[in-house]
């Protein structure tokens, strides 16, 4: 008999952000290694899900359960019955929460261990809700599921917890989206950000605190101030929360080019991570780093850093900085006179990205489920 897992998607906000690319991508993928997989979901995402894996059956959690309260409420008891009744063997619980009570073993992802290793870096709110969250989890699951060691080893670091309970299943890289593209494509790219053919350092994420845009930008203009033909610096992505970004572009020399580009088509994005000269991630720590893999399958010349799960993810085919301006702009500074360099970092990229993906994921996935089980 296959196994037959319940994964709870009701979580997964309208914005797809990182969690919700998981689940999309982690669906089908198990779909495909054969499990029977129910999927609860909310009906807004129940025609998404069943396109994504037809092999899956996808049950609506009921419509109040937009309702962040009301989708609680239905996880602690809906849930529980749901998963007996559809006959699961394992619950999965893809979003840090899960029920108190579950009559099938429960899996739990945990995306990320900052709301205890840089607690400053999130909302008093959220800080609270997550690490509570989290201790709930080690405490309750019979398997985590965590996207690096270094979450995995957070985790234990601040809340403790069984290391052989804790599963690391890195994210895979969507290759039909994230993919070399020729020149004509970057240069279309690079036109519609109004670029006119001039270089660029990219960066792509929210604005938030842990990802270190202001430092970025400081650096970048240390780098690049005195050249003759410096290239801009394109910021793509959500606004965010972080108040110092502002201050810190007003602060920018008059002669040099800061685009905001917010969000970028996904089509765009291929052509925006593998146009840029250097696509730079100075983030101060990640539960995984997907931007920084999605980035590296398109061929870019990646700078990021080495905290937390970053090297796990870089490994030799990036370059890597601190996290102060300082650091930041002499590395900016030594790629951007070395093209060989970045030349090398290129081709190694495309070869370590393609080495992550969502099947291998997803099998790892499995060996949680059927530890849970064992457990």
């Amino acid at each position: 008999m296959p196994l037959r897992v319940l994964l709870d998607a009701t979580a997964i906000p309208v914005d797809r952000g990182g969690v919700g690319r998981y689940v999309d991508e982690l669906v089908p993928a198990l779909v495909d290694l054969g499990v029977s997989l129910v999927v609860a979901s909310q009906e807004r995402d129940a025609s998404r899900f069943a396109g994504l894996a037809p092999g899956a059956e996808v049950v609506t959690a009921p419509p109040s359960a937009v309702r962040r309260p009301v989708r609680m409420a239905w996880e602690q008891v809906g849930l529980p019955r749901l998963a007996r009744r559809v006959g699961a063997d394992v619950l999965h619980s893809p979003h840090y929460t899960s029920p108190r009570w579950s009559p099938v073993p429960v899996v739990i992802t945990l995306h990320d261990a900052t709301f205890f290793s840089h607690p400053d870096l999130h909302s008093v709110v959220k800080r609270r809700f997550f690490r509570a969250a989290i201790r709930a989890a080690v405490r309750r699951a019979d398997a985590l599921i965590v996207p690096s060691a270094a979450t995995g080893a957070e985790v234990r670091r601040y809340v403790g917890g069984d290391e052989r309970a804790f599963h690391v299943a890195f994210h895979g890289v969507d290759t039909a989206t994230f993919h070399r593209v020729d020149e004509a494509e970057r240069a279309r790219v690079a036109a519609s950000l109004g670029l006119g053919g001039a270089r660029y350092i990219g960066f792509l994420g929210t604005l938030e605190p842990r990802k270190n845009v202001p430092s970025l930008i400081r650096g970048w203009v240390s780098a690049v101030e005195h050249l003759p033909d410096p290239p801009a610096l394109v910021l793509a992505g959500g606004p965010g929360w972080d108040r110092d970004v502002d201050p810190a572009i007003a602060a920018v020399p008059a002669h040099l080019q800061v685009v905001r580009a917010g969000y970028l088509p996904l089509e765009d994005l291929p052509g925006f991570l593998g146009g840029a000269q250097v696509l730079a991630y100075p983030s101060l720590g990640e539960g995984f780093g997907l931007p920084v893999l999605e980035a590296m399958a398109c061929g870019a010349v990646v700078l990021t850093t080495r905290e937390l799960s970053l090297p796990e993810v870089g490994g030799d085919a990036v370059a890597y900085c601190g996290t102060a301006a300082e650091s930041i702009g002499a590395a900016l500074a030594e790629l951007l006179v070395d093209a060989p360099r970045r030349a090398e970092l290129s081709g190694a990229a495309g070869t370590r990205a393609a080495s992550f993906t969502w099947s291998a994921s997803a099998a790892r996935h499995v060996e949680a489920y059927r530890a849970a089980i064992s457990a």
